[in-house]
């Protein structure tokens, strides 16, 4: 049984945790997944930054890097201040590949370093991936790794061979797919757990005990289901290239879910993914 927790009110946007190597990154982020790469990803980040956020969650296969990198730069906004994210994609995986994968995602980018790099999906070459991975963070390329889409089985496997343990994992977590198992593993090996998805692509919209909560919080539906997140000690990143969705999605931080909300969002999960399975993938 998963406990439904209060965390103490975060009361800003800026507000961070704290990962198992000390370092900093805040609840809350901005996620690129599927915005057009050029001019929409560039407008969209600089959008993002210029409203307070400071975590921008990309990845090499989302293909708008250079947009990301740019918005950066557009948004006048300092690296130093922003909490930047990559991913190596599974057909790049293995030691040599995973660092000139890197050193790719840096370039377009325009940085020198990331403040996380992770391995998007679990591969039959984790385990080389993974040994790039601790490389980086010793060179100082990366102040932390992270993983995405591990169940608990490719966490254990991990584990075993790595001398430095993810300090993420980025999964699909939403109302629907609360994942109570590997919440609790993640938890007790002190990974903390990044909700890709945290919209459900859109479905929240649909269901009516999301709609009553919001009502009676006089919040949206996104408002809430972000605020339950992290309440549930959640990363969240979530997505729109509308600005006032993304100023909206900001605004969950002068509020605070009952406990009788909390319980209510939590049983609804159904065992239920929008996106793939780990096991049964392939790319």
């Amino acid at each position: 049984m998963l406990e439904v927790m209060r965390l103490k009110k975060i009361e800003n946007i800026n507000e961070c945790a704290e990962l198992n190597n000390g370092v900093k990154i805040p609840w809350l982020g901005f996620g690129t997944y599927k915005i057009e790469s050029g001019a929409d990803t560039i407008v969209a980040v600089k959008e993002a930054l210029l409203m307070g956020y400071r975590h921008i969650d990309g990845a090499a296969i989302y293909g708008n890097e250079e947009g990301v990198g740019k918005g950066i730069k557009a948004s006048g906004v300092p690296r130093e201040e922003i909490f930047l994210v990559s991913k190596v994609w599974n057909n790049e995986q293995g030691f040599e590949s995973t660092l000139n994968a890197f050193k790719e995602s840096t370039r377009k980018l325009e940085t020198d370093y990331l403040d996380l790099y992770m391995v998007h999906w679990p591969k039959d070459l984790t385990k080389e991936t993974w040994r790039a991975m601790e490389q980086l963070y010793r060179e100082g390329k990366v102040k932390a790794i992270g993983v995405c889409n591990f169940k608990i089985h490719h966490l254990k496997t991990l584990l075993e061979a790595a001398e430095i343990k993810p300090v993420i994992n980025q999964v699909e977590f939403h109302p629907y797919f609360v994942q109570t198992d590997l919440m609790n593993f993640c938890k007790e090996n002190d990974i903390l757990i990044e909700a890709w998805a945290p919209l459900m692509q859109g479905k929240i919209f649909e269901i009516h005990e999301l709609k009553e909560i919001a009502k009676k919080n006089n919040k949206s539906v996104a408002q809430i289901v972000l605020r339950w997140d992290l309440q549930m000690g959640i990363l969240t990143i979530p997505k729109s290239v509308q600005p006032h969705l993304i100023r909206e999605n900001s605004q969950i931080f002068d509020f605070e879910l009952s406990q009788e909300d909390m319980e209510k969002i939590t049983s609804l999960d159904r065992g239920q993914r929008i996106g793939p399975d780990p096991d049964t993938i392939d790319f």
